[in-house]
């Protein structure tokens, strides 16, 4: 990294400009959020108050499903959110396994370098600053979607990836999972002094203490925690892999699980994955370390299933990190099994037969495999013996995304199929379009503190009053869910 971005953790990080303080306290009423057009990047303005002073880019699919995944994307210093968009590899998944993109976008006014500020408490905790931003453009995209709010999840290079650790310690309640990239461990420094020794050197802190960091960003929280990936190049001068060793120290003492690790693999690129499995044998936290990597964004561009992404400044061809994170995640059907296994994915998944209720599939046999775990939208529906499975339980008209996993005798899981789409039969759900106020005088919504939320779900829709429209659709009696991108 060029010696400006060096610098950067050195540097005083500028004060929002006075022009954005006093947007964010305006009384005036806001416009509707814009949504991105299908399948390009653009801008959407006006998701919420704003305090940090960010802008919010949007990338997604066309026919996005409601209930599909969504994703955070945080930029590193003197990146934008077109650039991250363009190099790491994140669009070819989101066309590919069917989820939303979110790229936040910070400014030379926020900070001189334009880096996300993880070290300031007044701009990187709960309810403060740029992290309350980014989580208002969740909010703000998760209703125009749809989204899985169980299935939000967030990333970033470098001080983005700080960043990316503060929000997972600050709203564990948000995100479901996130992927720290060449970053620093959640709250490793409270001022601009104490940052480059985090950037640099090792804090000697044990891993309770590092635990404490996050437990304390929100305190009286019992919930779930996130499952971590932590990227790391093993030659980083200017984030020092020590970061990586202390950020696997952090989330797997915040998981309860120690530092001893579950398993090991060598990836492509000279790269060592590292899994901490939790209690139940799902991996939690996951280190992948590069040999030979600088600083930057681990990209691999080319046409494999594999591969993403173009190289530039900060974005070095050794490995696809996008798309081991999005397999770690569970992304692509796997329901966040690692494919740790040797087996292949089985071949020849195809639906067999729908009816109102149910899906029947069916694959070809993977020699050594003593059983198939099946993935509904992501998540694991079934462990079977056989070839074939009937999933039932469904509701009428409506899709549902299938994978199919080998498993050998050990209990490894191989590489997750291709998705098929299986689409029950009868009448889907009924969609209702009317603006904020006509859905609650309908019985659709409801409406709190100048809000809409719609019932069931209780999906925020934004303002309770005319301007704003959107699509409910009726899952079951009752139910409604947002569905702007199609009913």
């Amino acid at each position: 990294m060029h010696s400006s971005i060096r610098s950067l953790f050195r540097r005083t990080a500028l004060a929002a400009t006075i022009g954005a303080l006093a947007a964010a306290l305006t009384t005036v009423t806001p416009l509707a959020p814009t949504a991105a057009a299908a399948g390009t990047l653009q801008q959407v303005a006006n998701f919420g108050s704003n305090p940090g002073n960010l802008a919010m880019y949007e990338y997604a699919p066309a026919n996005l499903p409601a209930n599909a995944p969504l994703v955070v994307a945080l930029h590193g210093c003197s990146q934008s959110a077109s650039d991250y968009h363009g190099h790491s590899g994140w669009q070819k998944f989101a066309d590919q396994w069917g989820f939303a993109v979110i790229y936040p976008q910070t400014n030379s006014a926020n900070n001189i370098l334009s880096c996300f500020s993880w070290f300031d408490p007044a701009k990187d905790t709960r309810g403060k600053g740029e992290a309350a931003s980014v989580v208002q453009m969740v909010d703000s995209a998760a209703a125009r979607y749809g989204s899985d709010r169980g299935r939000i999840f967030v990333t970033g290079l470098s001080a983005g990836g700080g960043m990316a650790a503060d929000l997972l310690a600050d709203y564990p309640d948000v995100f479901a999972g996130g992927a720290i990239d060449s970053g620093l461990p959640a709250q490793c420094a409270t001022t601009q002094a104490a940052a480059s020794g985090c950037q640099y050197s090792s804090q000697n802190l044990t891993p309770k203490q590092w635990g404490d960091k996050v437990r304390n960003s929100y305190p009286g929280y019992t919930g779930p925690w996130p499952r971590v990936a932590i990227w790391q190049g093993a030659s980083d001068t200017t984030v020092a892999p020590v970061n990586a060793t202390e950020l696997r120290d952090q989330w797997t003492d915040v998981w309860g699980i120690g530092q001893t690790v579950s398993s090991t693999r060598n990836l492509t690129g000279g790269t060592t994955e590292s899994i901490y499995d939790d209690s139940a044998g799902k991996p939690a936290v996951a280190l992948f370390s590069v040999s030979g990597m600088a600083h930057g964004l681990a990209v691999n561009p080319g046409s494999g299933a594999d591969q993403c992404g173009t190289t530039g400044a900060y974005y070095l061809n050794s490995i696809c990190s996008s798309y081991h994170t999005a397999q770690f995640w569970g992304l692509d059907g796997s329901g966040g099994d690692p494919g740790s296994g040797s087996l292949p994915a089985p071949s020849g998944v195809a639906v067999t037969g729908t009816t109102g209720t149910g899906a029947s599939l069916s694959w070809n046999a993977v020699s050594g495999a003593a059983s198939y775990h099946v993935y509904r939208n992501g998540t694991k529906a079934a462990s079977v013996t056989g070839t074939s499975y009937t999933d039932t339980g469904l509701s009428a008209g409506t899709s549902y995304s299938y994978t199919v996993a080998a498993v050998d005798s050990t209990g490894a899981v191989g590489a997750s199929s291709a998705p098929v789409t299986a689409t029950t039969t009868g009448a889907a759900p009924k969609c209702y379009t009317a603006n904020n106020y006509n859905q609650v005088a309908a019985g659709r919504a409801h409406q709190s503190l100048g809000y809409t939320y719609a019932n069931g779900s209780d999906q925020n829709m934004g303002l309770y009053n005319v301007a704003i429209t959107h699509t409910l659709k009726e899952t079951s009696p009752g139910y409604f869910v947002i569905a702007d991108s199609g009913c």
